[in-house]
């Protein structure tokens, strides 16, 4: 009998693949970026795949990560300017 260890499903390419539109796939993207960088909503939903970002943060947010929301300006493809759109970012504070 081998000792195989079994792969880490939340590294899985299957739920980083910006295909992969379930919940459980778009919250390990989010949360993969999230560690590299902040990510804004426009962002999450056009180069993530995160139709609604806000309800990937709020289940982050319940499964204990201490993520931030701060307030920002941004134009978008059509060059309109949006005031408010949330940028996430992981916070090295307790919650």
């Amino acid at each position: 009998m081998t000792n195989k260890k079994k792969a880490d499903p939340k590294a899985s390419p299957k739920t980083h693949n910006a295909n992969n539109t379930s919940a459980s796939a778009q919250r390990a993207r989010l949360l993969e970026r999230l560690h590299l960088e902040p990510v804004d909503t426009f962002t999450a939903r056009d180069e993530m795949n995160l139709m609604m970002p806000a309800a990937r943060i709020k289940e982050l947010r319940d499964a204990g990560h201490n993520i931030k929301t701060q307030r920002i300006t941004k134009t978008d493809q059509q060059g309109r300017k949006h005031h408010g759109v949330a940028l996430y970012f992981l916070s090295q504070s307790e919650a």
